[in-house]
């Protein structure tokens, strides 16, 4: 019985640590866009994908207001340190924070009400790579925004290497719905996004047609030029 005592701590902590592994979701980051991207993940940090190249990572479960996203055009020294023309993370290549507009965002919630995750293509900060974010386990779909914005972009919401979204440009109320929840709603700048990418969110309360489920334990792809 004394035994039973003592490795009862470490078969507590061992079956904590294998529940845990059960439900974290594995990320899998791919670059099929033909040139360079500098991945970025908040939680996960950032890696350089050259055409072709996949990084994967773990989160842990119970993890809000994350997200993934494509970095262009970058320029690191050997200590990570630099800056890109796209998504910039903090000057740094191990991402610690988020990235600047515009960039196309993969957004997400693990393990939340009703053991769902929550997800989300946000264009809420512009547009700088195609993106799809879609599961590889669990019973739900994928979602994508591949169209040529970047290259459509109406004049006055123009950036280096993307597309801003109008509260980027602008930041009123009508753009942002700084106001609070039924302050804004669509508008001839956002149907742009919404016309071409009719998954993402193209306005901060574009909720109803952009939030998407998947069942807590999925796993996930994203990837860059799908």
């Amino acid at each position: 019985m004394m035994s039973l005592i003592n490795t009862l701590p470490t078969i507590l902590l061992s079956l904590a640590l294998f529940i845990t592994t059960i439900h974290a979701a594995t990320f899998e980051v791919v670059n099929q866009c033909p040139y360079t991207v500098w991945a970025a993940a908040s939680p996960g940090g950032g890696r350089r994908l050259d055409s072709g190249q996949t990084w994967t990572f773990d989160v842990a479960p119970g993890t809000t207001m994350a997200r993934v996203w494509g970095r262009t055009n970058c320029n690191f020294d050997g200590n990570g340190q630099g800056h890109c023309e796209t998504g910039d993370c903090n000057r740094v290549l191990d991402c610690r924070g988020w990235g600047s507009p515009p960039n196309t965002l993969a957004e997400y919630a693990l393990n939340q009400a009703n053991n769902l995750d929550y997800l989300d293509i946000s264009l809420v900060d512009g547009f700088n790579i195609p993106i799809d974010f879609s599961p590889t386990t669990g019973r739900c779909r994928g979602i994508r925004c591949s169209a040529k914005i970047n290259e459509e972009c109406p004049n006055q919401l123009r950036a280096p290497g993307g597309c801003n979204n109008p509260c980027t440009v602008y930041k009123t109320n009508e753009y942002c719905c700084t106001n609070g929840p039924g302050s804004c709603s669509a508008t001839d700048l956002s149907k742009f996004f919404k016309d071409r990418c009719p998954d993402a969110y193209s306005y901060p309360q574009d909720d109803k047609t952009s939030t998407f489920t998947c069942p807590s334990g999925t796993n996930y792809k994203v990837t860059f030029c799908p």
